[in-house]
Order: structure tokens, then sequence, then C-alpha cells
């Protein structure tokens, strides 16, 4: 993961070897915080497998907790469905 951004309330994560499959649902995940603002996502070209990953956030809270937050959560909620599988 790369991190860009001088302001740490709106950063652009770049996510290497990544598609939709974890921009998407990591994106739900990330706004289901109300400290969020913003958070979306975008394919930088059909021949890249590599996301940008953008969250912006209210007040003082740095764009790096709700995305750490939210790949907690997808954790979880993956680690339920496969025990739920299993």
């Amino acid at each position: 993961v790369q991190a860009d951004g001088t302001d740490g309330n709106c950063v652009t994560f770049v996510l290497h070897d990544e598609d939709h499959t974890l921009g998407n649902s990591l994106r739900y995940m990330v706004m289901k915080n109300p400290d969020v603002e913003f958070c979306g996502y975008c394919i930088t070209h059909p021949s890249e497998s590599k996301i940008n990953f953008r969250i912006q956030t209210r007040g003082s809270l740095p764009a790096v907790e709700p995305f750490r937050k939210g790949l907690n959560d997808l954790m979880g909620v993956c680690q339920h469905v496969l025990d739920t599988f299993e």
C-alpha cells in the first residue's frame, strides 16, 4: 500500500495487485463510518492490477484510521462467512 496526500484528512491509497473485488467491498465498509465524508476508488487502467482508493474524513480524524478499521471489519465479515460455510 502506498499513500499519497499532503493533508492527513484526504488521502489516496494505491493498492497494488487488487481489483474491484477488494475495492468495492472495502469502499462499502469504510462508508459505514459516520466520520467519512467521501470514499471512492478507481481502476487506473484495465491492463494494470492496481486501484486508487481515496478517503476524505470530517474533522481532525486522519484518513488512515477509517482505512485500517475498514480493512479489519472486512476481515471480520470474511471470517464469519468462512466459519458459517465450514
